[in-house]
């Protein structure tokens, strides 16, 4: 079930699926993404779990909740969008590129509101990022090139995403160019780009500051890669080893940013083993 929340000045849209009384899973997307790159997992986890997906303040449908989007305020966008469904037991959080950022910032916030991580091809863990993001952190040129998503464009960004381009799928393609042209999404966009990269590629100062607070209030955590991540490479991976040294790590082979969606029943039959294992957790 897919609906609209009011939270903080803003419409956030959310979908569940689950019985409610179930462990809660929630689900992050990246940047100018949307909970439908979640879609796959709902029918896979929702059995056993109270799954629960969102679009980050701004992002895909959801309106933006008033004030500058920082990592911050999109994971507070979080935790209140949380509270207005009544979930107050700690989260199982997954969070896929920018989400498993965001994912991180709300463990460093409020660290009793999460009983697991599961970082999919997580932002925060190298400098390295497609050239495409790191372009549109140059001033004069983001909200341009953000305007101009047609649907040739939107095919682009969504091969970009997969290492099978058959999964960039025409409905794909058809919402990216629907959401491009929401009044916000260029905005939105920028100020989370230019907050966390420049042409240079993703700042380090915030990533340090985020991986020692997280390293601080370990979890347990579960880190993701496909081999063949064209946005944030598998080569980020043994620094996020070492960052989090308690955490267990999977690599899919031929696979791109998304193996959710490029390895969905490996990926939920992983995310099972990780979530039984610390089910005691909650």
């Amino acid at each position: 079930m897919i609906k609209e929340l009011p939270v903080r000045g803003a419409r956030i849209r959310v979908r569940e699926s689950g019985d409610p009384a179930h462990p809660p899973v929630l689900l992050l997307h990246g940047i100018g993404r949307s909970l439908e790159d979640w879609d796959p997992q709902h029918g896979r986890l929702s059995d056993a779990y109270r799954v629960i997906s969102l679009d980050l303040s701004g992002y895909g449908m959801s309106t933006a909740i008033p004030g500058p989007i920082t990592l911050a305020s999109l994971a507070d966008g979080v935790a209140a969008t949380v509270d207005a469904l009544g979930e107050d037991r700690p989260l199982h959080v997954m969070g896929n590129s920018l989400g498993g950022a965001v994912a991180m910032k709300l463990l460093a916030t409020t660290p009793s509101r999460v009983a697991t991580l599961t970082l999919v091809n997580s932002a925060g863990f190298g400098k390295e990022v497609t050239l495409g993001l790191r372009i549109l952190a140059i001033p004069g040129l983001g909200k341009p090139l953000l305007r101009r998503i047609d649907p040739r464009a939107a095919r682009r960004i969504e091969h970009l995403q997969f290492h099978d381009r058959a999964h960039a799928t025409d409905e794909r393609v058809e919402f990216a160019v629907r959401v491009a042209a929401r009044p916000d999404n260029a905005r939105v966009y920028l100020e989370t780009a230019r907050e966390l990269g420049t042409f240079r590629g993703v700042r380090a100062p915030w990533r340090a500051t985020l991986l020692a607070e997280v390293a601080a209030h370990p979890k347990p955590t579960l880190i993701v890669w496909g081999d063949r991540d064209r946005v944030l490479p598998a080569t980020h991976l043994p620094a996020a080893r070492a960052a989090l040294p308690h955490a267990k790590s999977h690599v899919f082979p031929d696979t791109g940013h998304m193996p959710q969606i490029e390895r969905a029943d490996d990926f939920a039959d992983l995310a099972r083993l990780f979530l039984t294992a610390n089910s005691s957790v909650i």
